[in-house]
């Protein structure tokens, strides 16, 4: 933690401040090892203070990490100022208009946060071990639950089931009302489909996108699982798009420009004709939030570095038909590391 705290700090001397003031829960977590509700400042001293109400205060103890927590009974906001009075504070969202009309050198700037998190640290990396092989295990789960007649509801209730034995849990990603992707049939051509009552039939593609949160952080994969007998049809897009994740995933390496790995499979997927049904970016990064730096994208000139974490997912969607996603995460190394390991070969329940 020391060490994510030093990071953090020489960020902020980057935007002309001496301290870090967080309001989001996830950097909150990053900076402390506690997520709940609080405000959180790191000095330049490298001094953590958690403020926070009676009603965490004790958990906040409890969870974070070599940080010193204070606990109001009145506005929390009034009680971050005597602490941040002799600082330039760098602040994580739109500035309160309490410390608006305040004295003080105040920026609003997530750069700090978003530069520091590109980099996983040796615990950040074996928590997201751990949960893509508890993500490979629910692959392995669906061979054997997934059937004619079932619903997608009712396979997001039996995945949420054993997730939650396993510690893991909901992302809380704001721009769904469901916590995973099961999309069947011509659902699956909505790369975010929503969970339906839609029963299974026979010759379904089924895409189930796993996203789920272990111990704060989050890993993302997605298989393209067959039905019964499915078409010759379907079988030629699950293995373009298979052989354009494989050249996506082999493309990764340090220094590599994220616009190169998006333009590798896009291009594949070109060359089958299939160029205008491939309707998002290539990857994304992951760590505590669903989607993080660096984004996989046709515009993104960013180099890859060491330690990061992204997904590679290339997918083909026929609009009223099917759709086919195929999706790992990975560590950026010498030679990656895939972090999962359950099969991409099509497999037909």
């Amino acid at each position: 933690m020391e060490k994510r705290r030093k990071n953090l700090i020489n960020n902020v001397l980057q935007v002309g401040c001496d301290a870090l003031v967080s309001f989001l829960p996830e950097n909150i977590f990053y900076m402390t090892g506690f997520w709940g509700e609080s405000i959180a400042i790191l000095k330049k001293t490298l001094e953590t203070i958690i403020i926070t109400s009676e009603l965490e205060e004790s958990r906040a103890k409890k969870e974070s990490i070599n940080c010193i927590v204070k606990s109001t009974k009145g506005n929390t906001i009034k009680s971050l100022l005597p602490i941040i009075s002799n600082c330039s504070a760098c602040i994580d969202c739109d500035i309160p208009e309490i410390l608006k009309n305040s004295p003080l050198k105040i920026t609003k700037s997530t750069k700090p946060f978003t530069n520091s998190r590109l980099i996983k640290d040796q615990n950040e990396l074996n928590i997201l071990k751990q949960a893509s092989k508890k993500i490979d295990n629910l692959f392995e789960m669906c061979t054997n639950e997934v059937h004619i007649g079932q619903t997608e509801f009712e396979l997001q209730s039996i995945l949420m089931c054993k997730a939650m034995q396993q510690k893991m849990f909901d992302t809380g990603y704001k721009f769904t009302t469901n916590p995973l992707i099961i999309a069947s049939g011509p659902n699956s051509a909505f790369p975010h489909s929503q969970i339906t009552n839609r029963k299974f039939k026979k010759g379904d593609l089924i895409v189930v996108d796993l996203t789920l949160r272990y111990k704060g952080y989050i890993s993302d994969a997605t298989r393209t699982f067959g039905l019964g007998k499915i078409s010759n049809k379907a079988k030629e897009i699950y293995d373009i798009v298979k052989i354009s994740q494989s050249k996506g995933i082999d493309k990764v390496q340090d220094g590599i420009m994220c616009s190169s790995i998006d333009s590798v499979c896009r291009k594949y997927i070109q060359s089958c004709g299939y160029e205008k049904f491939f309707i998002h970016s290539t990857g994304h990064g992951i760590g505590i939030d669903v989607h993080e730096s660096p984004i996989i994208s046709t515009n993104n000139n960013e180099k890859l570095d060491s330690n990061m974490v992204i997904t590679i997912e290339p997918g083909i969607y026929l609009p009223g038909k099917f759709g086919v996603r195929i999706e790992d995460s990975l560590i950026v190394d010498n030679p990656n590391t895939l972090l999962h390991n359950f099969t991409k070969d099509l497999l037909i329940l």
